[in-house]
């Protein structure tokens, strides 16, 4: 048992780390945090629908990917997606040029023309369906402050597109290894957790949206709630 003055030592030690915590820097008290997570308020939602907060090529939870979002006009509707990968791969896969490519200023936190971005590719922040990191800026300065902070190279729209149409295949083969990997887990997860239902699904964006309104599985979160999404929309191992 501590005695009154070492309780009083204690409590003025936690009250002293407290007040040093509330004075430090966002980046420091949130560097365990995945650089490109925002808060989904904080976030720009462009897409329409029920399944307007996933990516509609990989699924993926738009907000937890934010600062790669990039957006794009699809016969008439805009697409929102986690990276410029989903956005190259459905354009690839339509057969279609890519129209109106929007993408997130990471200053801002809002959606600017593409064309118009300074992209750093390359850092040592982490890359959404790449090994490639690529994070956009409004302002060059921006960008040559991050590329020295972080590494990686200052590229324009065309340059960066060069890059992913490049790397395409390798990063889609990549990724449906992962994809695989991850549903064959949400497999698992829908046996143990979930009741059991018919229902399967072209996209994984739409098995969320079942799984968040049917709550079979109860409210599944993050990393399982993605892994369930897989393995409901098929991309599980062969």
């Amino acid at each position: 048992m501590y005695t009154r003055r070492e309780a009083m030592g204690v409590v003025g030690k936690f009250v002293l780390v407290a007040g040093a915590m509330s004075v430090l820097p966002k980046t420091m008290l949130w560097a365990n945090q995945d650089f490109r997570v925002v808060s989904p308020k904080d976030a720009q939602i462009l897409q329409e629908g029920k399944a307007k907060m996933f990516c509609p090529v990989c699924g993926m939870t738009l907000p937890m990917y934010y600062k790669t979002n990039h957006a794009a006009n699809v016969k008439g509707k805009v697409h929102q997606y986690c990276s410029i990968h989903c956005m190259h791969e459905e354009a690839m896969l339509a057969g279609e040029a890519i129209q109106n490519p929007q993408v997130v200023d990471n200053d801002s936190l809002k959606f600017i023309a593409a064309t118009s971005a300074y992209y750093v590719v390359g850092s040592n922040k982490p890359g959404t369906m790449s090994t490639v990191s690529k994070y956009a800026f409004a302002k060059e300065a921006s960008a040559q402050n991050f590329a020295k902070e972080f590494g990686g190279e200052v590229m324009d729209y065309t340059q960066v597109s060069k890059v992913v149409s490049e790397g395409l295949s390798a990063d889609i083969k990549m990724i449906k290894k992962r994809q695989a990997k991850a549903a064959d887990m949400g497999k698992k997860i829908y046996e143990k957790v979930c009741k059991q239902t018919p229902q399967r699904f072209t996209s994984v964006a739409d098995a969320k949206v079942y799984l968040d309104e049917s709550g079979i599985c109860g409210k599944l979160k993050g990393k399982e709630f993605q892994q369930v999404g897989l393995f409901l929309a098929g991309k599980g191992s062969m």
